[in-house]
């Protein structure tokens, strides 16, 4: 390699048009998911206080919020229900009218274009907040499973177009990708949350979904955070079992995991940049310590550059509204 003088890789920094023309890593709207909080009700907008910008939204008011994003160029949204009730089995998740059910129909009906994915797990619709059935204290994984089964065809009969199980149950890709194919959604993708950490970043998301445990946590499922081969582990598994997609839960934190899933296979990879990530950069501009937007853009560039095909942001709308202006 030639030295200075001869070496001067300042070249490529002079302005912005020749950085912009040398730039290894990009992020664009088309390579994001924006997750929304259906709740039951009309002209619904209850702000998340922890989490600036994200609001749980009647379908109508939801509606608002996913043609902005496919006008920004947005191309999918990520469905979580807030119920009007829960038992410990979680019954209103895969019930015909859930509100998850509700908006399905209603997006597929006024925005047909837009992708439709939905989150398959029971934690926000159990009176306990955990993600499956309890035995106990005990979440019984065996038992969870054919709820989960139905949660998913729920989805499906209603038009979503990918199912994304986020439990952490053993053997759920595998029951799921039964279940549709045995119901005539054979074509239906399936997304698995296959590197699903117990982290400190989830805080905010639970007040927005309304899903905090009320006793223990989630160690026993979720993965622990020290643990990158037992992600290799979880991601192929959920390939064998029938994922279509991979996913790392959360980003930031795990970008070693995202480049190790993005090299050691060949499956779309998607990344979550989860609600205290959000929630700490957003805290941090607000102080007027750090510019938030500037911030945010290096994240999900960041994820990108790991080896995340899509992310999954609630800073999606900000991100494509300053991409479009």
């Amino acid at each position: 390699m030639a030295s200075f003088p001869e070496s001067r890789p300042r070249r490529l920094r002079r302005t912005g048009e020749i950085r912009a023309f040398v730039r290894e890593t990009t992020v664009s709207p088309a390579d994001l998911i924006l997750p929304l909080f259906v709740t039951p009700g009309a002209r619904v907008r209850n702000p998340v206080a922890s989490m600036p910008g994200v609001d749980q939204t009647s379908v109508d008011e939801l509606l608002r919020d996913a043609e902005e994003a496919m006008r920004l160029g947005i191309p999918a949204v990520l469905l979580f229900g807030i119920p009007e009730s829960k038992d410990e089995v979680g019954s209103s998740g895969y019930h015909e009218h859930g509100v998850v059910q509700q908006a399905i129909r209603a997006l597929k009906r006024e925005i047909p274009e837009l992708l439709v994915v939905t989150d398959v797990c029971l934690c926000e619709y159990t009176s306990h907040g955990h993600c499956g059935v309890l035995q106990g204290t005990d979440v019984d994984n065996d038992a969870t499973l054919p709820l989960l089964a139905r949660m998913a065809l729920s989805h499906a009969e209603a038009g979503a177009d990918v199912v994304a199980p986020s439990d952490m149950m053993d053997g759920r890709v595998s029951t799921l990708r039964n279940a549709l194919d045995g119901s005539g959604f054979a074509a239906i993708p399936i997304l698995a949350y296959s590197a699903k950490f117990a982290s400190a970043f989830y805080g905010p998301f639970r007040d927005a979904a309304e899903s905090t445990p009320q006793f223990g946590d989630r160690r026993s499922y979720q993965m622990d955070p020290a643990n990158a081969r037992e992600a290799i582990r979880e991601v192929r598994a959920d390939i064998e079992e029938g994922a279509d997609m991979v996913m790392v839960k959360p980003a930031m934190p795990y970008l070693d995991v995202i480049h190790r899933v993005r090299t050691e296979t060949e499956y779309p990879v998607f990344a979550y940049h989860v609600s205290g990530e959000y929630a700490m950069v957003q805290a941090a501009a607000e102080r007027g310590w750090i510019d938030g937007d500037r911030a945010m853009r290096e994240v999900l560039t960041s994820i990108r550059r790991a080896g995340a095909d899509r992310i999954i942001t609630y800073y999606a709308r900000q991100f494509a509204r300053g991409t479009a202006g």
